[in-house]
């Protein structure tokens, strides 16, 4: 006796529908390759993300912080470089990977984002990564090769500990490695640390000379110095002087609405607020300005200035 073919087919259809669903649930979380955005048009920047499942992805980042770089103040010199060397990278000249450096808040970030919208219009787009994911550099590199735009990876706050993976695949990309960044890409990175390792005055010890010294211990410096040598331009921020300081903050209230007089008025408070914080910064004028205007009573119509005050924030979004 044989039993009907419906009778068959069902439980095997069921049975390969129930394999097509674990295959597909497997896929899901394995490792993909990165892919390339759909529309490279819809952002001017663009963050690397990790998924849970390992897997790389570009978002674009919707709002970037609005900044021009007249709006930059007390940092000419480091302004000029940054912007000299962006303008040779967008119009296809040689230009250098860059590393900015030195005291915190005083606008390496800011000024980063500020030759964005400088250049953008020529072509220039950004993609931050964080150091956790700079081992998929070469990955990412891959994806724009080839691409009319021009690409800045941007690293923020980048420094290392002893045997960060990150840190040897920085090395090779930005220089040493056999398959080289292209023409259309250079690496931003900011740091407080100019040598981006930590160094201990116990490394000292490794020039004495006994049974197992280091037989050639300067090279344990140049391995630690090595990783900052390979950025061509060395860019260095220090603190604001108390006129400095002064300036930037009537620059903010002055952005934020209120008027000369409460400006003037507002100059022993701000110097108190930045002896408490222990520092005097563009990201301590700003907080200062913010704090002050939010008690201060507002004006009906607001003062022209800063484009975008929120934009300026050392914190702001990217």
């Amino acid at each position: 006796m044989t039993l009907p073919t419906e009778a068959v087919a069902a439980p095997l259809l069921q049975l390969v529908q129930r394999a097509e669903q674990l295959m597909q649930r497997i896929e899901a979380i394995l490792p993909q390759p990165l892919q390339s955005p759909a529309d490279w048009s819809t952002a001017i920047a663009w963050r690397y993300r990790k998924r849970a499942n390992g897997c790389g992805l570009l978002e674009p980042v919707r709002h970037v912080g609005a900044m021009q770089l007249s709006d930059l103040q007390n940092i000419d010199v480091q302004k000029d470089k940054i912007a000299r060397n962006t303008e040779q990278f967008v119009t296809g000249r040689t230009a250098n990977n860059v590393l900015l450096t030195g005291a915190r808040g005083t606008g390496k970030s800011s000024l980063i984002r500020a030759c964005l919208h400088a250049f953008s219009s020529q072509g220039l787009r950004l993609i931050e990564v964080d150091k956790a994911d700079l081992t998929d550099l070469p990955d990412i590199v891959d994806v724009v090769a080839g691409r009319p735009e021009k690409f800045i990876i941007y690293c923020d706050d980048l420094s290392f500990e002893e045997g960060e993976p990150g840190y040897k695949a920085l090395k090779s990309i930005l220089d040493g490695s056999v398959s080289a960044a292209g023409p259309n890409v250079l690496v931003y990175a900011t740091s407080n640390r100019r040598h981006l390792l930590p160094e201990y005055q116990s490394e000292n010890l490794t020039y004495q000379r006994g049974e197992d010294g280091e037989l050639h211990p300067g090279e344990v410096i140049e391995e630690k110095i090595s990783l900052s040598e390979r950025f061509g331009l060395w860019v260095s921020f220090y603190p604001f002087s108390q006129d400095e300081y002064l300036r930037v903050v009537a620059q903010w209230l002055e952005a934020l609405g209120l008027g000369q007089a409460t400006i003037e008025a507002a100059r022993p408070e701000a110097l108190v607020w930045a002896l408490e914080r222990g520092s005097r910064s563009g990201r301590v004028a700003h907080q200062f300005a913010r704090d002050y205007a939010g008690r201060a009573e507002r004006p009906n119509q607001r003062q022209t200035g800063i484009a975008d005050v929120q934009g300026l924030a050392e914190e702001a979004e990217l």
